[in-house]
């Protein structure tokens, strides 16, 4: 019987001790954060609608690139078993 040992991580993080009443967490952050005031939200918002665009923009072209791969693969794997007639001909029509 195979017998399976538990792993410890190595970089295990340590743990804190909970914070008092008189001690207050430490600020690193402080230096980032911004005041609403200077946040001009007309501008977030155009942002996001481009991102948004650009986002759908290449979800459609590689979906264009997938079918595209994929009927070229279909056409291949017809010539290539020596099938004649693998690619189809559109005809337009006849005119009255």
């Amino acid at each position: 019987m195979l017998k399976f040992r538990l792993r410890r991580r190595a970089n295990r993080p340590l743990p804190r001790a909970p914070l008092t009443a008189t001690e207050e967490p430490i600020d690193d952050l402080v230096q980032y954060e911004q005041e609403d005031e200077e946040i001009d939200y007309r501008h977030r918002m155009m942002m996001n609608v481009i991102a948004v665009v650009v986002v759908s923009l290449l979800v459609g072209v590689g979906v264009w690139i997938a079918d595209t791969i994929a009927n070229m693969q279909k056409i291949q794997d017809c010539a290539m078993q020596g099938r004649q007639n693998c690619a189809p001909i559109e005809v337009p029509p006849p005119k009255r």
